[in-house]
């Protein structure tokens, strides 16, 4: 069973860097509220980290913000839940339509890995660091 764990941690751990690296390298990412950013901070992926459901802004304010970075692409790592689900979606849509590009692949390698038990992002540092007390156990 640890060898699965240890799998499955080092598979999150190649994610977060791998969008680590971008991040650093100037692609912007969406998250959802501070608390997710907070989250990525601990996993240590920084960079330019825009809150789309923050200060009550709009859709339509989140898009305006976007296009004013003019990057040709940005990674969005809203929740996995419905309405995280459904921002991707309509994210995706817009960006498209504006020429951005949207990168999901992060959001949905994550979403695989992490399973049922994280429904968002700011559940993603606490369930790697159970991971990693979890594998040190055994």
């Amino acid at each position: 069973m640890s060898t699965r764990l240890e799998e499955r941690l080092e598979r999150i751990l190649r994610v977060i860097e791998n969008l680590a690296r971008e991040a650093a390298m100037g692609v912007p990412i969406i998250v959802e509220g501070v608390k997710d950013l907070k989250a990525l901070n601990r996993l240590n992926v920084k960079g330019d980290i825009l809150l789309a459901k923050a200060s009550g802004k709009t859709f339509l304010g989140l898009l305006g913000e976007i296009e004013e970075r003019g990057k040709p692409e940005v990674i969005l790592l809203l929740d996995f839940d419905r309405r995280g689900r459904e921002w991707t979606r309509l994210l995706v849509e817009n960006l498209e339509r504006n020429k951005i590009k949207p990168n999901i692949t992060y959001w949905r390698e994550l979403r695989s890995l992490a399973g049922r038990e994280v429904k968002d992002i700011e559940g993603l540092s606490r369930c790697v660091e159970t991971l990693k007390r979890k594998v040190n156990r055994d």
